[in-house]
């Protein structure tokens, strides 16, 4: 049996100048990112997050290896909700990682 993630949507913020202030200005795009893994933190370890960042975070996200996404403070979306990144991913070697994911990154829910 093989092991398949989800299809996510990855909000990406591209700079495209600045303002009138010299303040830069971004623009939201949206990038597809197949065969993530989505998994439900335990209770325990919502309460460990809670006690150490302040944030309730619901998921953690498995990414396939060579993705090149920027992860960190960002939007996701999946199973038709908004949820946003916290912290930064955990990546390991690729070489030296089983199976398809090296890089783990914890979402907390949108508003």
């Amino acid at each position: 049996m093989e092991i398949r993630g989800i299809t996510v949507k990855l909000h990406k913020k591209e700079k495209i100048g600045v303002d009138g202030f010299n303040k830069p200005v971004y623009e939201d795009s949206i990038v597809e990112v197949d065969n993530v893994l989505v998994t439900p933190l335990s209770t325990a370890a919502k309460v460990d997050e809670l006690n150490l960042t302040g944030k309730t975070i619901m998921y953690e996200l498995s990414i396939p290896k060579g993705d090149s996404n920027n992860w960190v403070d960002t939007v996701v979306e999946f199973f038709d909700d908004k949820f946003h990144t916290v912290g930064f991913p955990t990546e390991l070697i690729e070489i030296l990682v089983p199976g398809d994911w090296n890089k783990k990154v914890k979402v907390e829910k949108n508003g």
